[in-house]
């Protein structure tokens, strides 16, 4: 170990005394100057937004928060660097570097929106964007500087790739903290698990910092036996998106309110810094009281009165109309030949709040991890494991379907008038 990383190791081992009990991961230590991080209004805020957002409404314990999850992915972070100065390999960090990096990962959501990935898709700024600029300004770049000692530019350029970046650290910390495996899916694939009360998300997190290794190039790299802790979190992850993250209910809650906002954004009844700086009770106090029909959905999902799912369909990639309804504008055009037609079939007009297609985003399972076997790197998706490229893709495939829900009532119609969505004809070309 050089003087650079002895100097590392004793900030580490020094600084970080005073203890915050988690339930997840025991006792997570700060130094003086992360908790004052901790403690400024734009982190606080982090507490009244739900880690998961609407899956609450399948599982009561989901109700964990941002905050939460902030602190446990500082926490990992943390515990990644000090395992790496245990290695052989010097990737060059220094301990300004070191410093920006666990206040990246410990700020790394401030800009988050309310109810999880509701807001996804919308013509808005990144979150990751929005995190840079509370980094930049105010109390927290006043307590980056003097109270951590580092630079609030460092730390805004690790958490935001948009900023242009010429230095090699940074580089390798944006990898390090959205990477194949990183601190935020080590934290929250445990940490969501473990509120909803499912088995599925638990990672062996000890023996993962074991067997990775810092890169300069790839950010990590991982040892040949722990190809199975790659296998565990491929499979968590699919397991995580089938049960909650996208879970029927949970897809339905999450379309109703992004449905609503896409409306009031096209028909300019909201603009989008209307939408920044919520947190979930901020954006209900904004959102749910007002009468426009467009906010219907804000108040039913609140309430729990959730569409009913009518029709469900594989994702197809190669489809051309499931391709373009992908933009929510295309989305939007045909939600409206289905409703008009569903009006007539039930004999009642029906509202664009009252039915909505709902389509999940593109998602990734990250297979792209470099392997180290002696002293030769490969990729992950080279070495023998039943998770090929193809059965990636398979998971993706598994996962996205396009759903058809209508409101309570609209449903309880179609039931008494014995409609069926084989009688829309408009559905043929899904």
């Amino acid at each position: 170990m050089n003087n650079r990383q002895a100097k590392i190791r004793e900030h580490l081992l020094g600084d970080y005394d005073i203890p915050i009990r988690d339930p997840l991961w025991g006792h997570i230590y700060l130094s003086a100057g992360m908790k004052k991080l901790v403690e400024t209004a734009e982190f606080q805020q982090l507490a009244r937004i739900k880690q998961l957002g609407p899956s609450y409404l399948v599982y009561p314990g989901a109700t964990h928060t941002r905050l939460n999850h902030s602190l446990g992915v500082f926490h990992t972070a943390y515990r990644m660097i000090l395992s790496f100065l245990r290695d052989d390999g010097d990737p060059g960090l220094s301990l300004e570097g070191v410093k920006a990096f666990l206040v990246a990962a410990l700020l790394h959501d401030l800009g988050h929106f309310p109810y999880t990935h509701s807001l996804k898709e919308l013509p808005l700024k990144e979150h990751e964007e929005l995190t840079a600029s509370y980094i930049l300004n105010g109390d927290l770049r006043r307590i980056i500087r003097e109270e951590i000692g580092t630079l609030p530019e460092l730390c805004a350029a690790i958490v935001d790739e948009g900023i242009p970046n010429q230095s090699r650290e940074i580089s390798f910390f944006r990898k390090l903290l959205s990477g194949p495996i990183d601190p935020d899916k080590l934290d929250y694939l445990n940490r969501d698990a473990y509120f909803c009360g499912v088995p599925y998300g638990s990672q062996d997190v000890d023996y993962i910092l074991s067997v990775l290794h810092p890169d300069p190039d790839h950010g990590v790299v991982i040892e040949a036996n722990g190809v199975a802790a790659i296998e565990s979190l491929l499979f968590s992850k699919y397991l995580m998106y089938r049960a909650v993250y996208w879970h029927n209910t949970v897809r339905i809650a999450t379309g109703m309110i992004k449905s609503s906002l896409h409306r009031a954004l096209a028909a300019d009844v909201i603009i989008p810094d209307d939408l920044y700086g919520l947190d979930d009770d901020s954006f209900y106090t904004r959102f749910g009281s007002r009468e426009e029909p467009c906010f219907t959905n804000i108040r039913r999902v609140y309430n729990r009165e959730l569409h009913k799912t009518i029709l469900s369909v594989p994702f197809d990639e190669h489809h051309p109309l499931h391709q373009s309804m992908q933009d929510l504008d295309q989305r939007a055009i045909r939600e409206e030949f289905i409703r008009a037609e569903l009006s007539d079939l039930v004999g009642v007009p029906i509202g664009e709040h009252q039915m909505l297609l709902d389509i999940p985003e593109r998602i990734s399972f990250e297979a792209r991890l470099m392997v180290r076997d002696g002293q030769r790197i490969q990729s992950y998706t080279a070495m023998k494991s039943v998770f090929t490229p193809e059965v990636v893709h398979q998971f993706v495939g598994n996962l996205r379907n396009i759903r058809l829900a209508v409101a309570p009532e609209i449903h309880r119609l179609m039931e008494e008038r014995h409609v069926e969505p084989r009688h829309i004809k408009n559905l043929g070309g899904l």
